[in-house]
């Protein structure tokens, strides 16, 4: 869970604090951003430093309860597509209450999952995937998830994010997984330059340290959910606005 990963001390041997007085930083109702100056591989260190004590007031993403259960990672993720975070977890919760694994799954009825999984968004085709994915889980992987992008993506309904959240979550294998905060918000700080999540994913690869990989997603989606929302962010109360370039940022509060 992210929980446990938040718990673990940051390597930061070299950091890089720009602080209320710094170069670059200038004061803009009452709070410092920075101008011009793109966030370096010192300073992510100390950003995620600062995050991870952030966002520990606030409730990790469903998916992440979870971890190190790859079948659980899978539908849930399916499920979480235009999804709010609470009614992904309330419908997780009632359908892995009736089956819990692909064999017991593909044997419920496609009307008994729509009932469960009711009403996160585009219930009915969700349903009708979930039990195709099962029926090749089954049949082609004796009943478990692959654990290869590859073979991931190639299941209905499964893209990139929900891929790699099964590879990095479900098997605690290198991976990054990129949604539309992380993709928005990398961006907006200045960290990468992007146009879309798979070219951010590309970015972060050649860029962010390995060890931030598998955290990033839950990270920065809490934070995007509670704090750097997509419109009018809160920057007066962001604990990294200092190191923050704002891209895009028109209104923030």
């Amino acid at each position: 869970m992210i929980a446990d990963w938040l718990a673990r001390p940051s390597m930061s041997s070299d950091e890089s604090d720009p602080g209320q007085g710094s170069a670059g930083g200038n004061m803009m109702s009452g709070f410092i951003f920075n101008q011009g100056c793109r966030m370096n591989e010192a300073q992510i260190h100390k950003i995620v430093r600062t995050l991870k004590k952030a966002v520990s007031q606030w409730r990790a993403p469903v998916v992440g309860h979870y971890q190190q259960s790859p079948f659980k990672v899978l539908i849930s993720c399916v499920l979480s597509l235009r999804t709010q975070d609470k009614t992904t977890e309330a419908a997780s919760q009632r359908l892995f209450e009736l089956a819990d694994s692909p064999e017991r799954m593909a044997k419920l009825a496609t009307a008994a999952i729509e009932e469960k999984i009711y009403p996160v968004g585009f219930y009915k085709t969700k349903a009708k995937n979930i039990k195709k994915i099962c029926a090749i889980l089954n049949k082609e992987f004796g009943g478990r998830v692959p654990d290869e992008i590859d073979a991931l993506l190639a299941l209905p309904g499964v893209g990139r994010k929900t891929a790699n959240l099964v590879v990095t979550l479900g098997f605690n294998k290198p991976g990054i997984c990129v949604d539309t905060h992380v993709h928005r918000i990398t961006n907006r700080w200045g960290y990468v330059k992007t146009k879309t999540p798979e070219k951010t994913e590309q970015a972060l690869r050649e860029k962010l340290p390995r060890r931030y990989w598998i955290a990033i997603n839950d990270l920065l989606v809490t934070f995007g959910q509670n704090c750097c929302k997509p419109i009018s962010p809160f920057c007066s109360r962001c604990p990294i606005v200092a190191y923050c370039e704002r891209r895009g940022v028109d209104r923030s509060r």
